[in-house]
């Protein structure tokens, strides 16, 4: 068979060097020969072909962080309540509300983390990310 000519934007004459440890490499691979290719067009596939992880505003990423700080208050109030229950004291709230509450702040945060953000509608929106409450 004779070597076919490919157009120059084709042919593929750049290095792009990346460091593995000891055991990345040694995945990368029994990847590769599971999946029957050279461990570059593995890592081209990967790094080309996969969608990239959603990405959030900066809005969403605030409001995730703030509500991590709210729940780690709520974990305080849960602290104190236990000891106080332990302690045979009244306890300084009803722990079965920590627990509801905890798990909807839990689940408010899923909520964010899976928002797309880049959606249709958003490509306008990106100049307003920056707003500031009053």
């Amino acid at each position: 068979m004779a070597n076919r000519k490919q157009s120059k934007a084709l042919v593929r004459k750049h290095i792009f060097p990346v460091r593995l440890s000891d055991i990345e490499l040694d995945l990368l691979r029994i990847k590769s020969l599971d999946a029957g290719m050279s461990a570059s067009e593995l890592m081209r596939r990967n790094a080309l072909m996969r969608p990239l992880p959603k990405r959030l505003s900066k809005i969403s990423l605030q409001t995730y962080w703030e509500l991590g700080q709210i729940g780690n208050n709520l974990n305080q109030l849960v602290k104190a309540t236990n000891t106080a229950i332990k302690m045979g004291c009244t306890p300084p709230t009803n722990p079965e509300l920590l627990r509801e509450l905890l798990e909807l702040l839990h689940q408010c945060r899923r909520d964010i983390a899976s928002d797309d953000v880049d959606d249709d509608d958003s490509e306008d929106e990106e100049e307003d990310d920056d707003w500031e409450a009053d």
